[in-house]
């Protein structure tokens, strides 16, 4: 048990790093455990793919059967059946492109991309992709619907906690409209809305958005694209045990 509960603790740690990774030091420094253990760990998780090395940077990762775990519970949960219509349905309503994200500790991974037929401008963005949590409309929607120690715990690993505060603020703002807005937060050009994907437990497991160019986005516009998202949202979270 206590080499599963450190295992696990390795992969945190890792799932949280950056791209780059983190070297042995640091995580025998973040884990607490001496740097002989550390090394032990690493590579028996090396042996089954639970985590790897970059050969020029020395540092460790996630290894890539986390990947390919989660592809199977990603699709476990009905994935295909029930939220995947729903994507290409908004796609068609409104005629930009959709993206599901879901939360990984500090970051979200953009899970999937439905592009409209119909519309050759379009924001891409990668499958894959981590983004920090405190940065685009479906990054918020998410902390948004989280509870307040959680979102909170998130917010001040990533921003000065001076700041911490006022982004409260704006969470509680975004649960009073019902959804996420942002404007060329990452991309210039380009705005997106967002709202908050719950499981039947009531725990929030993504994010639906809708990326657009915003060059002639007016306010019935902005209104029409939040209430296709919001409804799209409600008809997952239903399907998925939320009701």
């Amino acid at each position: 048990m206590q080499a599963l509960e450190r295992t696990m603790g390795i992969a945190s740690l890792l799932a949280e790093a950056d791209h780059g990774g983190l070297s042995i030091s640091e995580l025998a420094q973040r884990s607490g455990l001496p740097l002989s253990t550390m090394h032990r760990m690493l590579k028996a998780m090396a042996d089954v793919r639970l985590a790897e090395q970059d050969e020029q940077t020395k540092l460790y990762r996630l290894g890539p059967v986390w990947m390919e775990y989660g592809l199977r519970i990603y699709d476990s949960i009905d994935y295909i059946s029930k939220i995947r219509p729903e994507l290409e349905r908004l796609a068609r309503e409104v005629n930009e492109s959709v993206y599901l994200s879901r939360p990984s500790g500090i970051e979200a991974v953009v899970m999937e991309r439905i592009d409209s037929e119909d519309n050759p401008i379009r924001v891409n963005d990668k499958l894959g992709l981590r983004i920090p949590m405190h940065i685009g409309a479906a990054n918020k929607s998410m902390l948004a619907a989280m509870p307040d120690d959680h979102a909170s715990d998130i917010l001040t690993r990533l921003i000065p906690k001076e700041d911490v505060a006022g982004f409260m603020e704006q969470l509680g703002r975004i649960r009073e409209q019902g959804f996420a807005d942002s404007h060329g937060e990452r991309t210039p050009g380009t705005s997106s809305v967002a709202v908050a994907v719950k499981d039947g437990l009531g725990a929030v497991i993504g994010s639906v958005s809708i990326g657009f160019v915003n060059y002639s986005l007016t306010d019935e516009r902005l209104a029409f694209l939040a209430g296709k998202v919001k409804e799209t949202g409600a008809r997952i979270s239903a399907k998925l045990g939320v009701g």
